[in-house]
């Protein structure tokens, strides 16, 4: 529970990682929007998480409604309207008697707001004010089971980030294989921190491609500071897509070089399961691969020792 809310259980500081929380990877945690809800809120329970989410996929439900609300100190997580259920076991605790409360969170959460006589009504059973306004700034609300449904599989995850961080990051980064960047990984947590830098000062001038990038360069430098090494391409050790853990090291696959298709790095694991290689000529021929491909494979040193062509040259 405590990575929600500070990086301690993974021996980690928010310096080196660049956050305050420890939830890059977890899913629905994971991004820039959500880690800034979690360092406003410091959620304590599970309860306090499964409002965040409701909280995180509303419309106008968080931004300048909630987040402004435990900003001001007038109310906290625990209180703010996050999902849809929330109105109506309010308002029925407070009195209102449920065809009303039904009624008025069908009203809400579709963004149609209160009416005068609505508004009249609530007063008559003490509903502050602050919760009135709330109620007509929203325009969407998520229905709290998809939000905890959502949260035990985050929780699930998390538990295996803190207390198994090889399986956590070996199936993250082969889900991400494609966006992996092993080329750029090779040259250590310094080339990472570097072209993190890079993309952060380009600020709106980075590409969409290159924004999409940040939040998994994070997690590879998370990885880095918390002692998982990453071993380059190996021509006979490497998979196609899945990251292997050796030891206390990730091998990377083939897909995680730039310019190496799923298709390719297949294609690679298929020809070597006949027999090791000749030759780089042996290689492209049996693989049906392109001379893009070996090139990208060449650049990262997994050709080293293994000559171009079949041919023999005699002395």
């Amino acid at each position: 529970m405590s990575i929600f809310s500070s990086t301690e259980s993974l021996g980690v500081t928010p310096e080196q990682i660049g956050t305050p929380v420890g939830t890059l990877g977890v899913p629905e945690f994971g991004t820039r929007f959500v880690r800034q809800m979690l360092e406003e809120t410091s959620p304590k329970t599970f309860s306090d998480l499964v409002r965040i989410s409701g909280l995180s996929h509303g419309t106008n439900v968080w931004t300048n409604n909630a987040q402004e609300l435990i900003k001001a100190g007038i109310t906290d997580i625990g209180n703010v309207i996050a999902t849809r259920d929330d109105i109506m076991s309010y308002l029925m605790l407070k009195g209102v008697e449920s065809q009303h409360a039904f009624r008025i969170m069908e009203q809400v959460r579709k963004g149609r707001g209160l009416t005068e006589a609505d508004e009249d009504l609530l007063k008559q059973y003490d509903v502050p004010q602050w919760y009135i306004d709330s109620c007509n700034k929203i325009s969407y609300m998520f229905p709290k089971a998809h939000a905890v449904a959502y949260v035990m599989m985050a929780f699930r995850i998390a538990y295996f980030k803190v207390h198994h961080p090889l399986a956590f990051y070996a199936a993250l980064f082969s889900l991400q294989a494609g966006d992996f960047d092993a080329q750029l990984v090779k040259g250590g947590e310094q080339a990472v921190r570097a072209e993190l830098a890079r993309i952060t000062n380009k600020a709106y001038e980075a590409t969409p491609k290159e924004r999409s990038l940040v939040t998994l360069l994070e997690i590879i430098l998370e990885a880095m500071v918390r002692g998982v090494s990453f071993l380059p391409v190996d021509l006979y050790k490497s998979e196609a897509r899945v990251f292997r853990i050796e030891g206390s090291a990730l091998r990377a696959p083939f897909a995680s070089l730039q310019g190496v298709g799923a298709s390719a790095a297949n294609s690679i694991v298929q020809a070597r399961a006949e027999g090791e290689f000749i030759s780089i000529e042996d290689l492209r021929t049996r693989a049906g691969i392109t001379k893009s491909v070996i090139e990208a494979m060449r650049l990262h040193g997994c050709l080293e020792g293994l000559p171009e062509t079949n041919q023999l040259t005699l002395f």
